[in-house]
């Protein structure tokens, strides 16, 4: 049966660790195997990082840029490079390719979202394989993935992948970092996603010097694929044969079982394509009443008000310790909301000296996260 498959390699897989130059056996082998899964009728995309590793390789650079602008400038000269190398081995194999760089605002916009995903949609129907990473010629702190691990799991949700492999330095998840833990243990598979939180505690760390990832980064990715349905599968870069073996039944790496009722596009979207503008902090009725009672968030549950945005916004609703419950698009401003906040929503009119929603997020905008 055909399946889409989102592969996202890091710049820890592409390169050599010692000098940054890149891996060119693991480039081409797997060039080779997302050529075969896509002669078998599956839908292939390929995240990738390695723009600002490949610039610093070809401009004599040690060690990663810190400063943005440089960042932006050494990543312009690898981008290119990055996808000529590509471009070749693809074209060796007759395999058309695409280049998509994207940004967060590209996802931020709700039409520029759908705008994405029609792209994705025609150049896998077309049977390109779209090359994607994030366009940090532009890309602005406020505005950035972060990271490939998100940028991935982000592009897996829009298309409603069927897999998402995340391929990095490392076999699987263990339950401490095999690297200074001889006897740490190997996780092969997370049922859901309370494990997950559980998890987030016990992993720690960045990536290597060229990448920008770590453990961290990829299990907040597969908590966004896994609320869209995808299988998430954290596994070894170096081997990327190892896709097929793992598509072929062979447990080989760690495996994020998907939610067995996604959420909706829209929902995905408020909860992982938006930027949130802010926090408010809810009282332990108010979180009951949206977590368990499916219910729509009311002025007289939030305990305070953090940051500043405006009507529709998208905002972090957080228990009074700052853990996040959901997020969700508020109905009233923070200024509006500093002046409401523990109020009964008939006081509202009175308080504000008009008449405005009865709710502060509607159920319809609000999603567990």
């Amino acid at each position: 049966m055909t399946k889409t498959i989102v592969v996202k390699i890091g710049t820890s897989s592409l390169t050599q660790p010692e000098t940054g130059q890149l891996a060119l056996s693991t480039i081409a082998t797997l060039t080779e195997t997302l050529c075969h899964l896509r002669q078998q009728g599956n839908r292939v995309i390929l995240v990738s990082s390695g723009a600002v590793g490949v610039g610093c390789a070809r401009l004599g650079l040690t060690e990663r840029p810190k400063a943005i602008a440089l960042k932006q400038a050494v990543a312009a000269v690898g981008q290119g490079r990055l996808m000529r190398i590509y471009d070749d081995l693809f074209t060796t194999l007759q395999q058309p390719i695409a280049q998509v760089l994207l940004t967060r605002s590209d996802l931020v916009q709700r039409s520029r979202y759908l705008n994405v995903y029609n792209t994705f949609k025609e150049l896998l129907g077309l049977g390109v394989i779209p090359v994607v990473n994030e366009n940090d010629t532009v890309a602005v702190d406020e505005l950035k993935f972060g990271d490939n691990d998100t940028l991935s799991a982000l592009v897996a949700s829009l298309v409603e992948a069927d897999w998402l492999f995340l391929l990095t330095d490392v076999d699987r998840l263990y339950s401490a970092d095999p690297r200074s833990v001889p006897d740490a243990q190997p996780i092969s598979l997370v049922n859901n996603i309370k494990e997950l939180a559980q998890l987030q505690v016990q992993t720690g760390g960045q990536g290597s010097q060229w990448g920008t990832g770590g453990m961290v980064t990829k299990i907040s990715a597969a908590r966004i694929a896994i609320a869209a349905g995808v299988r998430t599968v954290i596994t070894q870069g170096r081997f990327p044969r190892n896709l097929e073996k793992i598509l072929q039944g062979e447990p080989l790496g760690t495996h994020f079982q998907p939610q067995p009722e996604p959420t909706s596009a829209r929902k995905r979207w408020i909860a992982y394509g938006l930027v949130p503008a802010g926090k408010l902090y809810l009282d332990p009725g108010a979180i009951a009443a949206i977590s368990q009672a499916g219910k729509s968030l009311l002025a007289a549950g939030i305990k305070a008000v953090e940051g500043e945005f405006d009507t529709q916004d998208a905002v972090q609703l957080c228990d009074t310790n700052g853990n996040e419950i959901a997020r969700g698009l508020v109905n009233y401003s923070s200024d509006e909301l500093q002046k409401i906040c523990g109020r009964h929503s008939r006081e509202i009119p009175e308080i504000l000296g008009y008449v405005g929603a009865d709710t502060v997020v509607h159920r319809d905008n609000l999603v567990l996260t």
